[in-house]
């Protein structure tokens, strides 16, 4: 073999080897999305979350939107929105799978896009200004076990709308479906182009790990979805924090409503998974009046009414805690499954709790997230504006009125001020289920944003050009 032949072996060898060596990149890199967004630290995930973000900048708002639209596919995948539907029911066993699949659905449609980001255009005589809706940056979201997935998904298509990269820190009891969404969502916007780990969380949900993100200094904003406690914790930390706390929504009947169709929307919206959203009714002031027809067409719907002092005592202290919340082991469960336990069986369709009690009652005054429902009688209708006021306990979550009278509708508007007030329809229209407007799942009453678009999630900022680009 002479020389050049030795040489040109030696040359087809080495590129035959980078050849092979390319296509194993490739083939990987087609195969797989790395970690798919699963960090074994919060550390490891907040840096991979800034690292995405900044490659994210520069991605167009035509990007941003294939982003979103991807996640929408994604999510609406028949199978993949069983597969998330029941796995959040029998992983936090809350809720129920029909219910689950109707607010996964919405979530994944009724979430507002780039569309929500408006530019705000000044022109005069000294030129051009812009205000616009830009990114914070990395984002540290907690979830809730109560709505895992929904808010999953809402928030990550207003905060990637809004050019943000999130870091999500759910509850332990909702860890695998989360690490199921989340890698689904990673592998689909991997093969649209999107940057890696726009979407981000831990392997092992803790206290601990939610800790480092809230004081983690490359988070900018903290948003909270869940109990008081939580969004305490993020307002104290001196960040930028939205904040969706708890609510005890009234539902007021007056005697000009329709009391067929007022008892079959309360027990609609009551009973909706299992009464776990933090919008659905959770007690009932009605006038004198039309409290016994209200109390009749309930449990025509399927209520079951318990009268005896005893049993109602019995389930107070049942499903309360010693501090006077609610117990976890019952949160999110049927009606049936909390009248077995408490001794009342052949109650299979049965779908909401009911009894009448005193304004100042346990069930009347704590939210308890479980299909139980007290029922109070008012002389009037000011008098059950009036108890609902208390009852709804300052949080401006979500109140709902079932009335013709539009001066007492907007007399309970006015004094409640709740973000959401529904008005003649079941809870749920308040968040695009049945009613006009979007969705979300991150309803920020405490600090104010209510419920939570793309541009919650932004910040404006203004570009000025001076002397130029007006043409009036």
């Amino acid at each position: 073999m002479t020389l050049d032949d030795k040489l040109i072996e030696q040359v087809t060898r080495l590129v035959m080897e980078e050849m092979k060596s390319s296509t194993a990149e490739e083939s990987e890199s087609n195969s797989t999305c790395g970690n798919c967004g699963i960090f074994d630290s919060m550390d490891d995930a907040v840096k991979a979350s800034e690292e995405a973000q900044r490659k994210y900048l520069f991605s167009s708002m035509e990007d941003r939107q294939k982003y979103v639209d991807t996640i929408r596919k994604t999510v609406l995948a028949p199978e993949m929105l069983e597969k998330l539907s029941r796995m959040a029911v029998e992983e936090t066993g809350m809720g129920n799978y029909e219910h689950k699949l109707i607010k996964n659905r919405v979530a994944a449609e009724k979430s507002p896009g780039t569309e929500d980001l408006i530019t705000e255009a000044l022109t005069g005589d000294k030129g051009l200004t812009l205000v616009e809706y830009c990114p914070f940056g990395v984002i540290g979201a907690v979830t809730p076990a109560t709505n895992p997935t929904e808010t999953i998904i809402c928030n990550s298509i207003a905060m990637l709308a809004g050019g943000n990269t999130v870091v999500f820190s759910p509850h332990p009891r909702a860890k695998n479906v989360t690490h199921v969404l989340v890698t689904a969502l990673n592998q689909a916007l991997q093969e649209v182009g999107a940057p890696a780990n726009l979407i981000v969380t831990v392997r092992e949900p803790s206290v601990e790990n939610t800790n480092q993100m809230i004081q983690h200094p490359k988070v900018r904003v903290l948003v909270a979805t869940g109990g008081p406690g939580i969004v305490k914790m993020v307002m104290s930390t001196g960040k930028k924090a939205i904040g969706a706390g708890a609510g005890n929504p009234p539902v007021v009947v007056d005697e000009t409503a329709d009391a067929d169709k007022a008892a079959k929307d309360i027990m609609n919206g009551c009973s909706f998974d299992n009464n776990l959203p933090c919008i659905a009714e959770k007690e009932v002031i009605v006038v004198d009046s039309i409290a016994d027809s209200l109390i009749w067409h309930m449990k025509n719907a399927g209520a079951c009414e318990i009268k005896e002092e005893s049993t109602i005592n019995r389930l107070l202290q049942m499903v309360t805690n010693d501090k006077g919340g609610p117990k976890v082991e019952f949160v999110g469960k049927s009606a049936p499954y909390i009248l077995n336990k408490l001794g009342i069986n052949g109650c299979e369709n049965v779908r909401v709790i009911i009894m009448e009690t005193k304004k100042d009652h346990p069930f009347v005054m704590e939210e308890l997230m479980m299909p139980i429902l007290p029922i109070v009688r008012a002389a009037d209708v000011d008098e059950a504006i009036e108890i609902a006021l208390v009852a709804e306990r300052g949080n401006r979550h979500t109140a709902i009125m079932h009335s013709k009278n539009v001066d007492k509708l907007t007399k309970m508007a006015k004094l409640l001020q709740t973000t959401i007030f529904v008005k003649n329809a079941p809870s749920y229209a308040g968040i695009g289920v049945g009613g006009e407007g979007c969705t979300t799942f991150t309803i920020a009453g405490p600090t104010g944003e209510g419920l939570t678009t793309a541009r919650s999630f932004c910040r404006k900022r203004r570009c000025v050009m001076s002397d130029a680009l007006h043409i009036r």
